[in-house]
């Protein structure tokens, strides 16, 4: 059955499609309204049927008809006319910051655009510029987003990969011939992009499954297809490598296909150190020469705990394979660092209503949160300066603190405060006087707008925040956008020396597309003494799954759980609020 959040996209990408061919706004609308209700849904929309979806405020009888449609075929019908009739390239062109669909559009009907490069040669050549509402300003922006998306072009987010690869893995483990199967690569290692997925497996019948996986409905092309390893070009442009390899070396090809490049050089320089050999194929005792017999049998190959361990070291875990004094840190006999999980996160602390541009009501998002098993939810809408997502003003702030608060007699086992993401403005000032942040539980300041200041400002800027003793968090510190913005540049030390003396946690905002801050970032937020907060910027129901990315990006970090607010216990945590506050 499609997900949610699956039949949400499709809504989403039909009024994307119909608004760049020009369909009239009730359409386009109501395919939105229909992506909003079924994103909030708590059941399943594509096991319901046409009756019971009628009964939704957002669906009607067209949009009904869809899900179940969707449900029965994982596609509709309409969806696939309108892809047809717009060039597959726009959908890179949508990706550049600040173009939307009616810009889309006007840069194909009257320019001729159809994808990036098309796209880069009309600003070029001065034919872009002649469209209406395309000053210099504009111009310039679209150069520098150009920019930007050709140097990560060819890599993917952890978001879109890792369900490919969980999708594939399931389906192909089911196979009976099918041994063992796993991904690898950096996508096993956490990386927030992803060059191709890597693909391992163990089978008694390597013919049946390189045929099977190169004729699978996803596969737009076969890129090669042998014995023991094919590659495949998906339809959304992906590319995917399968490798079969013997049961019996499983862990060692697993290992040297995870990587780090870098960690593996390490992991050889030690086995040679040891007079063995270590390779895709095993750990190898080796003579005088450094060299080993043919045909020898392998000291460890079998899995990757058994390499490790014939190399005197503890299996270290994926996300930490990265040449970062790693190897050291898990030699056997020495405490090593504890490894954050998902189950260890206790709080959502980063979370939005339909007071702004949430999908869910107050107490909808505080009945998932209890699903998932929280005891803190933090509701945090946005302020005022946010007005495209509904921001709220004054008044509306104070008649949200008071609903907030009376949820609280209708879910007294869980621990609930009204907070805000407050806008950090580009001064540094906070978007709210003091005396309405006052009245808050808990605040949230991030930074949204002028996102290409200088460095020195943006450092006098976040610093600003971090320092107001009002605030607890400061969300997405960077404001960037995997493969879509740069986002801010500060003296990141400047600003985990401030966090640290003002006790104001830095968040890892998991959502992939932000994951902000990044695992450089939480290395050294961790050796400077910081405080975490691991959030998921909760918009709908779906993105409390968001949480892994998140923890990932945070295990590369080497964040332990006693530096992560969200693993503390309830009262701990509301001691820590308060603390914070008494400063």
């Amino acid at each position: 059955m499609a997900t949610n959040g699956e039949v949400a996209a499709a809504f989403e990408e039909l009024a994307v499609l119909s608004e760049i061919l020009g369909a009239n706004v009730f359409k386009v609308n109501a395919f939105r309204k229909a992506a909003r209700a079924v994103e909030a849904l708590a059941t399943t929309a594509s096991e319901m049927d046409v009756a019971a979806l009628k009964e939704i405020e957002g669906i009607g009888a067209s949009t009904a008809a869809k899900i179940v449609e969707f449900g029965n075929t994982a596609s509709m019908t309409e969806l696939e006319e309108l892809r047809a009739q717009i060039p597959a390239g726009l959908k890179e062109v949508l990706a550049i910051q600040g173009i939307g669909p009616k810009t889309a559009r006007a840069l194909w009907i009257d320019a001729g655009v159809i994808d990036l490069v098309t796209l880069k040669a009309a600003v070029e050549s001065g034919a872009v510029a002649k469209l209406p509402r395309m000053g210099p300003k504009t111009i310039e922006n679209m150069k520098e987003s150009i920019a930007f998306a050709e140097s990560a072009r060819g890599r993917i987010r952890i978001g879109e990969a890792m369900p490919l690869a969980e999708a594939l893995v399931g389906e192909l483990s089911a196979l009976q011939f099918v041994q063992k199967i796993a991904y690898a690569g950096s996508l096993r290692r956490g990386r927030e992009t992803i060059g191709d997925i890597d693909i391992l497996a163990s089978s008694t019948d390597c013919a049946k499954l390189m045929e099977l996986f190169c004729a699978r409905a996803e596969v737009a092309r076969v890129l090669g297809q042998g014995d023991t390893k094919s590659s495949v070009l998906t339809k959304s442009g992906v590319q995917i490598d399968l490798r079969v390899v013997p049961l019996d070396r499983f862990g060692a090809a697993l290992l040297y296909f995870t990587g780090s490049k870098e960690h593996n050089v390490r992991l050889r320089e030690r086995a040679i150190g040891q007079g063995m050999r270590l390779n895709e194929y095993g750990l190898f005792k080796s003579d005088a020469n450094g060299d080993v017999a043919d045909g020898a049998v392998p000291v460890a190959a079998a899995t990757e705990e058994d390499v490790y361990a014939a190399l005197g070291i503890d299996w270290i875990p994926p996300t930490m394979r990265e040449d970062r004094s790693e190897i050291p840190a898990f030699v056997k006999g020495v405490p090593h660092p504890e490894l954050i999980g998902v189950a260890d996160i206790r709080a959502e602390l980063h979370s939005h209503t339909t007071a702004s541009d949430g999908s869910m009501s107050i107490d909808e998002l505080i009945a998932r949160a209890q699903s998932r098993g929280f005891h803190t939810i933090a509701i945090t809408d946005h302020s005022k300066s946010q007005f495209q997502a509904n921001g709220l003003d004054e008044s509306r702030l104070r008649a949200h603190i008071k609903a907030i608060h009376e949820a609280r007699a209708r879910h007294p086992q869980m621990q609930i405060w009204a907070g805000s993401e407050v806008d950090i403005l580009s001064d540094g000032s906070l978007d709210y006087s003091d005396e309405l942040l006052a009245e808050l539980d808990w605040v949230v300041a991030s930074p949204h707008a002028a996102l290409k200041q200088e460095p020195k400002v943006a450092t006098e800027r976040l610093l600003k925040a971090i320092r107001h003793p009002l605030v607890h968090v400061i969300g997405h510190p960077t404001g960037r956008i995997v493969n879509g913005r740069p986002g801010l540049e500060p003296a990141m030390n400047e600003l985990y020396a401030a966090a640290k003396e003002h006790a104001t946690a830095l968040e890892i905002n998991s959502h992939n597309m932000r994951l902000d801050l990044r695992d450089s970032h939480i290395r050294a937020a961790v050796d400077a003494g910081c405080m975490l907060a691991i959030n998921c910027d909760v918009h709908g129901p779906d993105d409390f799954d968001e949480i892994r990315f998140g923890v990932l990006t945070a295990q590369r970090g080497w964040l332990p759980r006693a530096q992560c607010i969200n693993c503390m216990d309830a009262k701990g945590l509301d001691a820590w609020r308060m603390r914070k506050r008494g400063r």
